[in-house]
């Protein structure tokens, strides 16, 4: 079966758009189109791959690869992809996807045992839907457990439950994300390492005479 997005069909399209975003904002990158890779097959399995390369690379991949999926949300926006059609066209750079891939199936089994251990549910930070489908694959095999996709938009998330306790229709709203960890204990201890930084243009105030 011939891929619905081809590097000979869409890759010329993708190469004037991200080639101008890149020259417009002055990024060091250099990228080219391949054929999907098949790699990870239960989790992901693109049509087409955006490889990205160069001396800025690492802004690319610096909070989780912010910029990365933006420019890639942007791109399939540009060609008017369809929601469930947005796993075809995978932007990566330095093998950034089948790293993230392994961290949040490892993750996910980790949280699994935790909730099997003390009865209590897991809620994972929130997360965009490509790895929120990588959550519940890595759950699929456990019995004891269930997750679930829970909040609205941004906020949306996974929560990792007791097979046999009905879920939390009202959670509390997350914390504004934090950039160090990826997941967090419901009701733990929340930002514990994150520093607070120094208000700007604040002048000391002088004694009273």
């Amino acid at each position: 079966m011939n891929p619905k997005y081809s590097v000979q069909e869409t890759g010329p399209r993708i190469e004037e758009f991200v080639g101008r975003l890149i020259a417009d904002a002055g990024f060091e990158l250099t990228f080219q189109l391949e054929p999907g890779d098949h790699s990870n097959p239960d989790f992901e399995n693109p049509d087409l791959m955006v490889k990205f390369s160069g001396p800025d690379v690492e802004l690319l991949l610096s909070n989780r690869a912010e910029l990365l999926l933006a420019l890639e949300l942007v791109t399939q926006e540009m060609l008017r992809m369809h929601s469930d059609d947005h796993s075809r066209v995978a932007f990566d750079a330095n093998d950034y996807r089948a790293l993230r891939i392994e961290e949040l199936r490892v993750s996910a089994l980790a949280a699994a045992e935790k909730v099997k251990h003390t009865g209590a549910y897991f809620r994972f930070n929130a997360m965009n839907s490509r790895e929120r489908r990588v959550i519940h694959i890595a759950l699929r095999n456990e019995p004891e457990v269930r997750s679930e996709s829970a909040g609205l938009g941004p906020q949306r998330g996974v929560v990792i439950y007791p097979a046999s306790m009905p879920s939390i229709p009202d959670l509390p709203p997350l914390p504004m994300p934090s950039r160090a960890p990826d997941r967090e204990r419901a009701g733990g201890d929340r930002d514990r390492d994150r520093g607070r930084r120094p208000e700007r243009g604040r002048r000391p105030m002088r004694p009273r005479r």
